[in-house]
């Protein structure tokens, strides 16, 4: 456990009661995570953003770039891959969260490196609950930021909300500051985000980095179990001053067409997942009604459907 800090191994039981009294739901925010040796080589060797899937989940292209499979970026995410997935990490992280069995995910799915450049932000969210190949429930995010100078003002500070649907939504910010690592808990109302990059003149050629890890159960409590989903957007309303009788100036309306934009995208992703549900079920009827076989039952289906109609 050397690459984690001797502060965070020998305070485990302490940090365990902040994370289950955290507000809006259960987190941890610990400062000097890693060895800063290894920290400041996992900044060193940070993939190019021109590496990484630049594309958003309309396929466009956009101020944000991953890589999932960070062992092939080096020795230093080697040796972070090498850490995550012992026994002796995954039981400290059981530990300061309460979750036990907890599973490393060897595909990073969602995870890996994540570069954020001017003008990206991420609307309130809450993750998808289910890891895409293996029947495992999604549990916690860890996540490590690599940014040596970041400031609030800049946008781009991890947002946690209590519900941003309501009106009364609570937000925590935490600054993603060097070797600075949040663990939260992955359920139906961990919302959350961060806004708009905005970098000062002097600062634009700074962009936000971190490592995301993603870990998982076989089980998790009743009281947490919900369909299996994708990852689930609030989009952000309207700023406050945009009120009656209110001149809008260049940038309001630039911001009014970003977020009309934004929630055209998501109206569009959720579209294409009905057509792709659609095509699959009527993959699966043709199937299902091939060969004699199948004309027996689509006969004895529409024999059904007229038995059921009402007189």
């Amino acid at each position: 456990m050397h690459p984690v800090s001797d502060a965070v191994c020998s305070r485990a039981a302490a940090l365990a009661g902040d994370f289950a009294s955290a507000r809006p739901f259960r987190h941890l925010v610990l400062d000097n995570f890693l060895d800063p040796a290894l920290a400041q080589r996992l900044l060193d060797s940070f993939p190019a953003f021109e590496r990484g899937n630049a594309r958003n989940e309309a396929g466009e292209l956009g101020g944000k770039s991953t890589v999932e499979r960070i062992r092939a970026l080096g020795p230093a995410f080697a040796e972070l891959d090498d850490l995550i997935q012992t026994p002796a990490f995954l039981a400290l992280v059981s530990r300061l969260t309460g979750i036990p069995d907890l599973l490393y995910d060897p595909w990073y799915f969602g995870g890996g490196t994540h570069e954020n450049r001017e003008g990206q932000d991420l609307d309130p969210h809450i993750d998808f609950n289910r890891h895409p190949i293996e029947p495992w429930h999604r549990r916690l995010n860890l996540i490590v930021y690599l940014n040596h100078e970041w400031e609030d003002a800049w946008g781009g500070s991890l947002e946690l909300h209590s519900d941003p649907r309501r009106a009364d939504n609570r937000i925590t910010r935490v600054t993603p500051l060097f070797n600075r690592c949040v663990i939260f808990e992955t359920t139906e109302w961990s919302w959350h985000g961060f806004s708009r990059i905005a970098l000062p003149a002097d600062r634009r050629a700074l962009s936000r980095k971190s490592v995301a890890l993603y870990f998982y159960t076989r089980e998790r409590p009743i009281e947490e179990l919900a369909d299996t989903h994708a990852t689930v957007y609030v989009d952000r309303p309207l700023p406050a001053h945009f009120q009656p009788g209110v001149r809008l100036e260049a940038p309001d309306i630039e911001e009014l067409r970003l977020l009309l934009a934004r929630r055209d995208q998501h109206i569009q992703r959720l579209y294409r997942d009905q057509q792709h549900l659609r095509s699959e079920l009527e993959a699966a009827q043709r199937a299902l009604y091939a060969g004699w076989l199948g004309r027996v039952r689509l006969l004895a289906a529409r024999a059904l459907r007229r038995l059921r109609r009402p007189a």
